[in-house]
This record gives C-alpha cells, structure tokens and sequence, in this order.
C-alpha cells in the first residue's frame, strides 16, 4: 500500500497502510480474558463483572445456545438495552456458531416483524421488562420467532439491588410466561461451559452480525458484517488512539457507554474497541443526564462516546460546574453532524478534546476519523480511516472519479467495509458500482486529505443519532383515512440536529387533522424516534414537473425559518 495525501494529516505514530488482522471475532474476548483476567470489563450500576468471569458466563452462553441448536446458519436476535447480558449474549451466540442480528427496542411492532421474517432469525434474547419484553412476546406466534431467551435485570445487579429491584420496581418487570416458547437466561446459562468450538472458516467472508440499516436507499435491509470487518474497525479506532504519544493506555481505561450497543456506533466503538483495550465499560441502559455526570465524577471515566445531543445537554446543565469532568482524555462524537459552538463549548467546559467522525452501518462504523493531537480544521468530518480509501465520485455518473476538491458522492473502500446486503444481490451491486461503497453523501476533500460532508444524497433523517426515513412516517400517515398526500422531511433541531416533519394535503371534505390526534393513530405504527415532531395542512404539496411529491422546496422553506427564528434569538 502506498501513501495518500491523507497520511500527512495523520497523528503522529498513526499509519494509514496498518496491517489488520483476520479471525474470529470471538478471538477478542478469549485474548482478553487471557491478558486482562482480573481487571474489570464491565460495570453495571455498581456490580462489576471482571473479565475472566464474563468470559466464563459467555462459554456457558455457548454451550446453552448449541442446547437450543444454534449452529452455523442459525441467527439469533438481541433485543436488549445496555446490560451485561448483551455482552455474554453477542459472544456467546459467535462462539456457539451463529450470526448475531441486532434489534432495536425502538421500532415498530411492524418493523419488527419485517427483520425477523427478512433476517431468518429463529432466536430472540431479550429481558423482562415492561419496556422491552411485550413487544417482542408479541413476535411469538406471528412471524418465524421459534423461543424466546429472556434475562432479569435483578440478576446483574449487585447486593442489596438485586433483592430491592424487585420490590421497589414490581410495575416495571413484565408478566413473562412459563411455556415451552420461554427459556430463562439462567437455564442458557445452567451448565459447564464445555461448549463445542465452530471453526470461522474464512472470517473475510464468514458473516458475524447482520446489522438492519436503510443503507443507500433508505429501505432497511441487513447489512453482512464479517468478522474481519468488524476486527478492522475496532482495529481502526484503537491504532488512532495510539499514536506519540497514545492517548489512551492499555488495560486502564473507563468507557462510558451511553450510546446503545444494539447500534453500529457503540458495538464497535464502546464494546469491540473497549474489551480490545482492556477497559472497563460502565453501561447505561439508557441516556439519563445526572447519571452520566455523575458517572465521569465518581467513577472517573477517561472515554466517553457520544452524539451531540449529549453533548448539548452537558453544557446546558445549570449544575454542571458541580460534577468533575477532568477524568476525560478522549470524547468522540457521531451519528450526527456536531455544531462547532457544541464543540468548542464542551472542550472549554471539560477540559477534554471533542473529536468528530463520520461512517456508516455498512463500514461497522468507521470511516472518517479526526485527529486528537495535531492538526484539525472547523467543519470538517476528519480524515479516511486507517486502510480506507475515499474518493469522489460524479453525482449522476457513479464511474466516473472526480479530482481531489471537487465535490461529489463520497465512496469509500477498506477492511471495514460491508460484505453485501442479505439477501439482496441488486441493491448490493448498485451500493458497489465501480467496486466502491456508495454512501450517499455528498462532500469533497481538501489537499490536506479532510473530507467535508456537503448534503445528503438521500433523504434520511438522522435524529439524535437516529436514522430516521421519511418514506416509513409517509406510509404511516396514509393510513390515516382524511389523508390525501404527504410529504416528510427533515427540519433543523437545535437539539437533536434533525427532527421530522409532515406536510399534508386532506381529502376534500374532510374536518381537518390535529398533531394530537396524528401522534394517537401513529403511536403503534412508528417508533419513537419516527414520530414527527410537527405537522402543516396545506391544501397543495410541491410537485415537480412530472407531477412527483417534491421535497426540496419545504426544505429550504423550513431552513430559512429556522435561521430567521435563530437570528432573532441573537438579537435579544
């Protein structure tokens, strides 16, 4: 591999042409385990579980889930917030022959059903609380779900916790039944551990997770995930981190983990990056302000892994200055575009360089990353990852290569980079048109080797880290019956970056629609981080000339009337 203009950008020590290993994925927890025994890998509201005992809860998670027969082919959802029990789960189900696909607590009862059936997934982990387990017990019996593995939070929690939960909490705990389509997470775990290895026979090929996405079109579809791929990217993120001198140490660091495990960011970032470095991951299962400070304070966690919403909330505590936040050496922000005043304000505040990258499902995360120590330029995504490549391609000509400064469609190639979607052979070729991943964005690159986000080719939202698509609300509202036509874009949100909104056009003779109303009839067939945050009747929609719904003029309208709204803010 030669050098790119790029490299020259590079922290000092950081190579672009690293070499990146090829193995099991599972290989990370067993070196782990061997080199980090006695220290700490995660903590858990206060119970801390070391790492040779997860790696022992994970044997014994393989050997319950070859009792239940998953073997090579078989997939196995996870439908958990951030446990302990995602981590045993993830590994255990790799270790014992199967093919991990994650779901989201957030999605539809409609969505669900769609990844199980569209995935093959046989098996279900998930916990018993009212929160979670009903919609995926709804699962059984409608769609391929053959049993579902449900876990208890009081059995990760430490003493007293574990005896109060129950007590203190007995609304939350779900009403779980004891049949034959049930299996306790502790009857998974009720046995020695003696499971049978399955050899990955080509880990560039051999696919470890199927990871739902919209990808370049904004249908959701799996993404195939090998175990080289994700090997690459948490690779990716530890060797920027290790550069002259590293920023991080091996074997001592704490990882607030906020962000979701079940979502690409996290799972590569906070959990294969984390256990690769011997660090201790402190689990939230949800993002809860006091508690996140309060964590950096008390349990002073040296990484923290955000979007920038998170951030936002940071700064605009009124108590902030009561929690110390000098612990922190490295926080990254994705999933969203991070606002530069957001950036600069949080590293003035904290005292900790905020950094921000850029990727995608279908590069396990990974794919722009900015540097900690050295130069860094406003406005700007980062650099390519160690091994990847980006070029620029024509917008309307997906083979033809543009110049270094030309702004197109960012395409990118590396060791982090896809397999394909499953199952579906055409969208994978369009996505890889001259051998590139198409992503859909549109940018340019500077002569330094930054790369700087434009647009969005497509028309996905993304809220609050969120990947949110228009078309899914749009169908969601048709059902409605007063509706004649709808139109959803994204609208500027101050908080979390984009938010969306439904222009409609009512039936004639109708008596009108409320966003009250709206919410109620949406509230079953959209997750929550789909539900529009506004709605406009009009009695006409934009139309291009072919008579198609056009977004781009309530874009720009909506657009003008946030900066009118912002300047008048300022004014004051």
């Amino acid at each position: 591999m030669t050098a790119q203009v790029w490299e020259k950008s590079y922290p000092a020590g950081v190579h672009w042409n690293a070499e990146f290993p090829a193995a099991p994925l599972y290989s990370l927890i067993d070196t782990a385990a061997a080199k980090f025994g006695d220290k700490f890998l995660c903590d858990f509201m206060d119970r801390r579980f070391t790492y040779r005992e997860m790696h022992g809860l994970i044997n014994r998670a393989a050997k319950g889930f070859q009792q239940l027969g998953v073997k090579k082919g078989v997939h196995v959802g996870l439908f958990l917030p951030n446990t302990p029990h995602y981590i045993i789960a993830f590994f255990g189900i790799l270790k014992a022959g199967g093919t991990v696909v994650n779901y989201s607590p957030l999605d539809a009862a409609k969505e669900l059903a769609h990844k199980i059936e569209d995935s093959r997934t046989d098996f279900m982990v998930t916990i018993g609380l009212n929160a979670v387990y009903p919609q995926m017990g709804r699962m059984l019996g409608t769609t391929r779900l053959k049993k579902l593995i449900v876990g208890q939070l009081q059995e990760v929690l430490p003493f007293p916790k574990n005896l109060l939960f129950p007590l203190a909490k007995r609304k939350d705990i779900a009403a779980v039944p004891n049949d034959d389509r049930h299996m306790s997470w502790r009857k998974l775990l009720d046995n020695d551990g003696q499971y049978t290895p399955v050899p990955v026979d080509d880990p560039s090929s051999d696919v470890a997770v199927l990871q739902y996405t919209g990808g370049t079109t904004g249908v959701p579809k799996g993404a195939m995930l090998t175990h080289a791929n994700l090997l690459a990217a948490q690779h990716q993120a530890q060797l920027w981190t290790e550069g002259e001198p590293p920023i991080l140490q091996e074997g001592t660091e704490k990882v607030l983990a906020v962000l979701p495990l079940f979502h690409i960011y996290a799972l590569t970032m906070i959990m294969l990056a984390g256990i690769r470095g011997g660090s201790e991951i402190i689990l939230h299962p949800r993002f809860e302000l006091k508690a996140v400070m309060r964590d950096i304070d008390r349990k002073k966690a040296t990484v923290f892994p955000g979007v920038p919403t998170m951030y936002m909330a940071i700064i605009s505590a009124p108590d902030v200055a009561a929690y110390n936040l000098s612990s922190l050496k490295y926080c990254g922000s994705g999933g969203a575009p991070l606002p530069v005043e957001i950036q600069e304000r949080f590293e003035s505040m904290s005292g900790c360089k905020l950094v921000e990258g850029w990727g995608m499902t279908e590069t396990c995360a990974p794919g722009l990353l900015t540097p900690v120590i050295g130069k860094r330029k406003k406005g700007s995504a980062g650099l390519p990852a160690p091994g990847c490549i980006i070029e620029m391609v024509d917008v309307d000509d997906p083979l033809k290569l543009l110049p270094l400064g030309e702004t197109g469609e960012i395409c990118i190639t590396g060791p982090n980079v896809m397999k394909g979607y499953w199952n579906k052979p055409e969208a994978t070729a369009e996505a890889f048109a001259g051998g590139r991943l198409h992503t859909g964005d549109v940018g340019y690159m500077d002569e330094d080797g930054f790369v700087y986000l434009v647009d969005r080719k497509k028309d996905m939202i993304i809220s609050g880290g969120f990947n949110v698509y228009p078309r899914n609300i749009e169908d969601a509202i048709y059902l409605h019956p007063v509706v004649e036509e709808v139109t959803v874009i994204g609208i500027p949100d101050d908080y979390r970056g984009q938010s969306a909104k439904a222009f409609i056009k009512l039936k004639a003779g109708t008596q009108g629609l409320g966003y009250d109303e709206l919410k109620a009839f949406l509230a079953d067939k959209l997750g929550k981080h789909e539900m529009p945050v506004a709605i406009e009747i009009r009695p006409a929609l934009p139309k291009t000339i072919v008579g198609k719904l056009s977004k781009k003029e309530l874009v720009e309208e909506e657009a003008k009337k946030h900066a009118t709204t912002k300047a008048g803010k300022a004014a004051e």
